[in-house]
């Protein structure tokens, strides 16, 4: 059973100081309308190597490759969005969870594909 906590302050204290597992399922990210109807799930957790496309932000429609995840900050890092710094190194731009989507997943763990046959659904190999 889980317990509502109404306060936008203790909201934030608990997703801050949640443990590592928890943090992890706060990183999740809609399913595209062909991934919901083709696995049944209507989001994921984000994993590394999957393929997102941004809905959000001055970088919308932007589509690519997950390259890093930040667990702390529930951001993203995407293949091909990033910025030049000043003495020329690139840098990946952070992008929230929630301003993603996910439009192809990436099945090699086998306890991702178990999470999509446990609803019901056969994962294509």
């Amino acid at each position: 059973m889980k317990i509502a906590v109404v306060k936008p302050n203790k909201n934030r204290k608990l997703r801050f100081n949640a443990p590592p597992n928890i943090q992890r399922k706060l990183l999740s990210a809609p399913l595209s309308p062909a991934l919901k109807a083709e696995h049944g799930v209507r989001a994921m957790v984000v994993k590394k190597d999957d393929t997102v496309l941004i809905t959000k932000g001055d970088r919308k429609l932007i589509e690519g490759r997950v390259m890093r995840l930040n667990y702390e900050k529930s951001c993203v890092f995407v293949e091909g969005v990033s910025r030049q710094r000043l003495d020329g190194t690139t840098v990946y731009i952070p992008i929230k969870t929630a301003n993603v989507m996910i439009t192809k997943l990436n099945l090699n763990d086998k306890w991702r594909r178990k999470i999509l046959e446990r609803s019901g659904y056969k994962a294509k190999r």
